[in-house]
């Protein structure tokens, strides 16, 4: 038992000094010299206590990008749409556990260990900034059309498109899908959202499995 307890003290002390170099050592480790971006894009991390998600400001473009959406029932072309929302993670986890009173062994298990991922999309009208749960940064256009291929480039395709899960939401306003990747403790939710912000030219820890850890990283840095 005491052997046991030991390891158990190690592991423990293990993942805290891997959680806090992982936040306090920046990806990449220099910032890169960039001319002034001829325009810019506002962008939003949205964040609950495990999970983070990346909204993206609504133009024609964007729309037709992402026309595919409409087609699933979500409404992004609406005038009163601001942002679209996107999330990557855990396909039980996602699916299952819509509410934290619906929370299930299998799920959870499933995330610390290896699952399949899904995309969850979603959309919102004006976002209230500042915001404890939002972060905003501006990126240049270049950055954002990067950030827009890196989020395409998440939803597994199909003969026709992306594959939206049937009879999967959590309202009539959102859908999931299925996407590239496998979910795990180690590469999560939130290390998607890191590695899709530094394709948007933002700098990040170098290992950011919870919020507040990729949050902090992100104050630090940019």
């Amino acid at each position: 038992m005491r052997r046991f307890l030991r390891f158990l003290a190690m592991l423990v002390a293990a993942i805290a000094l891997a959680t806090a170099l992982g936040t306090l050592v920046p990806r990449p480790l220099w910032r890169a010299a960039a001319a002034a971006p001829a325009g810019t894009r506002h962008i939003l991390v949205l964040n609950n206590p495990i999970h983070t998600d990346i909204a993206i400001p609504v133009d024609d473009h964007v729309r037709q990008r992402f026309r595919f959406l409409v087609d699933a029932g979500i409404p992004a072309d609406a005038l009163e749409v601001r942002y679209i929302v996107f999330g990557w993670g855990g396909r039980a986890f996602y699916l299952e556990t819509p509410t934290w009173s619906e929370l299930k062994a299998v799920p959870v298990l499933k995330a610390l260990t290896l699952d399949a991922s899904v995309m969850h999309v979603d959309i919102a009208g004006a976002i209230v900034e500042p915001h404890p749960d939002v972060a905003g940064f501006d990126i240049g256009e270049e950055r954002f059309s990067a950030l827009l291929d890196f989020i395409a480039a998440s939803f597994q395709q199909g003969p026709s498109g992306p594959i939206v899960i049937e009879n999967a939401a959590y309202s009539r306003l959102d859908r999931f899908y299925e996407a590239n990747g496998h979910f795990n403790a180690l590469v999560g939710c939130n290390t998607w959202t890191a590695s899709a912000l530094r394709t948007a030219g933002l700098r990040t820890g170098w290992w950011n499995p919870l919020p507040a850890s990729l949050g902090l990283s992100m104050r630090l840095y940019n």
